[in-house]
């Protein structure tokens, strides 16, 4: 999550003194913050940043009328590059619009080319220097100050920083090894994927550790592609993002991995995605005007789960498969088929020439009372049917078959998206992952939704599979909370939405 900000207080003082220290030549002393600290209130505004439980940063101003003086502002090193500093700064700004300041001024090295780019982006303006200013050195300072200020102006650079955010995305959790680069969330510059399933279709699915050695031959290509095709290099990123669970272990090592490694040499913050709610995501880049509370089903090769969206961030599993998942029982029974991998795309080309009343079978789960699912009996059920149409000498028709199946996976999927929309009193509901390009399960949830008065909304077939455009928009939205991981992080095999 993004650091706080709150106002500090005389128990801030040690941490604060530890941050001046290691940033600035000459600190402040323990003095002059209480002395500052017993004047808050009175045209004094000193405030803090603090994340975990840790004080990451801090800055105060001094309002005078109508002018105010951004007295200090640091963050502990660890800390910077991560847009901190920068909120500090609005956030004191605001402090001085609120007490009646329509100008702010500051005084900075004119050497100390991060903090004039820092105060640059937020309006602040060059007014002169102030000579022999810093006594350690007798360098002048340069002196800044604003143009008018008001509410509405900062409003509009809050904005304009989501707007300008450049966000490169990795993406290896399955077998697609991709990168995407996006502005503020929406505007897609690049997508690039490699897809492997040349080399896994002659197994009939994923082999682990062949989509590992994959990602690692393709991963550098894949990046530097994208950045090509986005007519950028990784000095114009604000930063990188990673899907770092849940998926193949293996997988998603590489790419977190890779990820890392950028956010070390370019000293970039680095967003982790979790790859169910990029697949979430994926419906706000087709679907700008989506927004919570809503239902998602995300069904996929490795995932089948009905979710309630009350905000963006927050989900509530509702339910899940027991056993197999969706993409998982198309691939079997396209297998069982002789149709070849992927199932899902073969399944339902397939269908389209079959009765899907043909053959009566099972819809598990689907009076339950709860929004779990369950498939391997279905596909147990088709395995059984096979076998005993063959013993018994008659034909098989391939298209009846998989026009039954698959009608028995969406009547229950269906049902119940149906009744958690209706149960949840969402008026959107948004189906996300590679199944979600099965053309009979959009419309028969587009049908089922449209009667409700339910808004519908699913991605273009290509972002349905596994891609990192998906993961980009996700993480913009991350990086706007100050969602951020670590160089120590993980990849999650099991990490739950």
């Amino acid at each position: 999550m993004r650091p706080t900000t709150r106002a500090m207080t005389l128990d801030d003082i040690e941490d604060v003194m530890a941050i001046e220290r290691v940033s600035f030549p000459v600190p402040w002393s323990e003095g002059q913050f209480r002395d500052e600290l017993r004047r808050q209130g009175e045209g004094r505004r000193w405030m803090v940043a603090e994340k975990d439980g840790v004080l990451v940063g801090f800055g105060g101003v001094a309002i005078f009328g109508d002018e105010a003086h951004v007295m200090d502002l640091a963050v502990l090193p660890a800390h910077r590059g991560r847009g901190i500093g920068r909120d500090l700064l609005l956030t004191l700004m605001r402090q001085a619009v609120a007490g009646g300041a329509t100008r702010l001024t500051l005084e900075v090295r004119p050497a100390n080319s991060a903090a004039r780019a820092l105060y640059a982006s937020v309006g602040f303006v060059e007014a002169g220097l102030r000579p022999g200013y810093y006594s350690d050195t007798g360098e002048d300072a340069l002196i800044l100050w604003t143009p008018e200020l008001d509410a509405s102006a900062l409003d509009a650079v809050a904005a304009a920083d989501a707007a300008q955010d450049l966000v490169l995305a990795i993406e290896t959790s399955c077998d697609e090894s991709a990168a995407a680069v996006m502005r503020g969330g929406t505007e897609l510059l690049s997508s690039v994927v490699a897809s492997q399933v040349d080399f896994h279709a002659r197994f009939g699915g994923v082999v682990p550790e062949i989509a590992s050695r994959k990602h690692t031959e393709a991963i550098v290509a894949v990046v530097d592609e994208a950045l090509v095709e986005a007519g950028i290099g990784l000095g114009d990123l604000t930063s990188l993002a990673v899907t770092h669970g849940p998926g193949l272990i293996g997988a998603l090592v590489v790419g977190v991995a890779y990820a890392k490694g950028l956010a070390l040499a370019t000293g970039l913050p680095l967003v982790g995605v979790n790859h169910l709610e990029g697949h979430i995501f994926a419906n706000k880049l087709a679907d700008p005007g989506l927004e919570p509370p809503l239902i998602a089903l995300v069904v996929s090769g490795g995932h089948t789960a009905l979710v309630h969206v009350p905000e963006w961030g927050v989900y509530h599993t509702l339910g899940q498969t027991l056993d197999d998942a969706a993409g998982e029982a198309f691939d079997k029974v396209a297998k069982l088929l002789g149709l070849g991998y992927p199932g899902g795309p073969a399944i339902s080309r397939l269908a389209l020439e079959g009765d899907p009343a043909a053959i009566a079978f099972p819809r598990a789960m689907m009076r339950s009372g709860n929004y779990d699912f369950s498939l391997s009996g279905l596909k147990t059920a088709v395995i059984t049917y096979v076998e005993a149409e063959k013993r018994a000498g008659r034909e098989i028709s391939n298209p009846d078959l998989a026009a039954s199946f698959q009608a028995a996976v969406i009547d229950v999927q269906v049902a119940k998206a149906v009744r958690a929309a209706e149960e949840h009193g969402v008026k959107a509901f948004c189906l996300a992952g590679g199944v979600a390009a099965n053309a009979a399960l959009r419309e028969g949830l587009r049908d089922a939704m449209s009667e409700r008065g339910i808004r519908f909304s699913v991605p273009g077939f290509d972002l349905c599979t596994d891609n990192a455009a998906m993961i980009a928009a996700a993480a913009h939205f991350r990086l706007r909370r100050g969602s951020f991981l670590g160089l120590d992080a993980e990849a999650v095999a099991g990490l739950r939405l």
